[in-house]
């Protein structure tokens, strides 16, 4: 009897929290992000372990560079889903944030669990992307004493390059142009081009033209070369 009286009791809820989470979802793409935050945290209220709601809130909290507050919401992901690799993804991406933000001595006390993070989420998935873009980036900015190695930036564009050989001349391009190897870079992102033909190869190397090399007419060559594609590939 009790049982059934739970049940009567619930259903009226799940079936208010769903319109609600649908509601909100929709402000969130459409990017009214504080409507869909205060509907997000309302269906949270009648599903605590809703995984899809946390996070759309730590999304939303990192929309707005709440980075503690982002935290927090990935943080009860991991515990409620250690299994995902996107979630330790999101953790160490809010957490570098934070310690980008913070003062020196403290974000040194970050480095540690922003790496794990990211390791952690290629752990679980061999395939993870964006952790080792991370890893990149962190790497080349982190000055060697306390971390940073282009020797460990090159190795995870090399395993990008096998997983996807785009993102592996992207990531190539990048480190090269961050250390002002120019020709180098250049070179990085023509290969992209040329295996992809993304719109963001075109602009990463009409940025690195106009912005790094002085040549805005090469620039100007390449957008319009990419314009022309674009018009090629409808017909």
């Amino acid at each position: 009897m009790k049982y059934t009286t739970l049940i009567f009791f619930l259903f009226p809820m799940m079936i208010w929290s769903q319109p609600n989470f649908d509601k909100a979802e929709k402000l969130y793409k459409a990017e009214k992000y504080e409507q869909a935050q205060s509907l997000f945290e309302s269906v949270l209220k009648t599903n605590t372990s809703d995984l899809k709601t946390i996070e759309y809130l730590g999304d939303i909290a990192g929309h707005y560079k709440a980075w503690d507050k982002a935290l927090v919401y990935y943080k009860k992901l991991k515990i409620l889903k250690p299994s995902e690799a996107n979630y330790y993804y999101k953790y160490g991406g809010a957490l570098g944030m934070k310690a980008q933000e913070s003062n020196r001595f403290k974000a040194l006390g970050m480095i540690d669990e922003v790496k794990g993070s990211f390791e952690k989420a290629i752990g679980l998935n061999p395939k993870h992307l964006e952790s080792r873009w991370a890893l990149i980036e962190l790497y080349i900015q982190l000055p060697g004493i306390v971390g940073g190695s282009e020797s460990k930036a090159i190795k995870y564009s090399n395993e990008l390059l096998r997983l996807s050989p785009i993102d592996g001349y992207l990531s190539r391009g990048h480190i090269e142009e961050y250390f002002k190897r120019y020709k180098v870079a250049e070179q990085q992102y023509k290969k992209a081009i040329l295996i992809g033909g993304s719109r963001v190869s075109y602009l990463k190397l009409a940025s690195l033209y106009k912005n790094k090399m002085s040549d805005p007419e090469q620039a100007k060559t390449v957008l319009e070369t990419y314009n022309n594609k674009k018009v090629e590939d409808k017909f």
